[in-house]
Parts: C-alpha cells; structure tokens; sequence
C-alpha cells in the first residue's frame, strides 16, 4: 500500500484531495447555509414564531374589544367606570384595594449608615 505514495504525483493527488476534504467539511459545518448557521435559523425562526403567536392573540383581544365598542353600549359604559371613574346619579363609588393581605411592610433604619469606607472621613449628617 506504501509503494502507491512513493513518487511525487501520487503525493500531490493525496495532498490535493485532503485539501479538498477539508474545505466541503469547513462549508458543511461552518460555510453560508452550513449546519450551524442553519441551526441558528432554526432557532430565530421558532423564537420569531413564539412572538408571532403573543402577537396573534393580543391582535385578537383587542378586535374583540373594538367590535364591542363599536356594537355595544356596554362596553363604553364599562369603560367610562373603569378608566375615567364616571358614575351614574345616586350610585356610590367604591374601590377596592388589590394589595395582598400578606404584605410585608419593610422598615428601615435611619441610623444605620449604608454609605461605603471613602466616605467614612466625613460624619453622617444625623449624627452629632
């Protein structure tokens, strides 16, 4: 099998076809429409069409609510109370709070200097 590489042309036309090998395998992996540039469209596609599909159903809601604007009264009247507040004569507003009866108020203590070591030198302003 050694004897087929001995003289030069035989030398040359490996050279040439491992050069070769290597150039289609660096444009398969990495060339223009290769298998990984191909991979990142894959993903930016699958992602625009996630964004695509919130968008959809956004687009959907707010047809729905321009169709109820435009064909029912209620609808306006349910968003002059909502947003701007309106009442009818002898009604009585009442709001309700959505804050969580779990809250945690969080205290913080005036005396406790959070400044960092520079400004140590120079004394808190609340301190004597």
């Amino acid at each position: 099998m050694l004897e087929v590489f001995k003289t030069t042309s035989s030398k040359v036309i490996l050279v040439l076809a491992i050069i070769i090998v290597v150039i289609l395998q660096y444009r398969f992996w990495f060339g223009e429409g290769g298998y990984f540039p191909h991979h990142a469209l894959v993903q930016q596609i699958e992602q625009q069409m996630e964004v695509n599909a919130d968008l959809k159903e956004r687009n959907r809601i707010l047809a729905a609510e321009v169709y109820d604007l435009k064909n029912g009264a209620e609808a306006i009247e349910e968003h002059a109370r909502l947003d701007l507040g309106l009442v009818k004569p002898h009604e009585t507003f009442v709001q309700m709070s959505t804050i969580s009866t779990h809250y945690k108020q969080i205290y913080i203590d005036e005396n406790v200097d959070s400044r960092t070591n520079e400004d140590e030198a120079e004394p808190a302003p609340n301190q004597p």
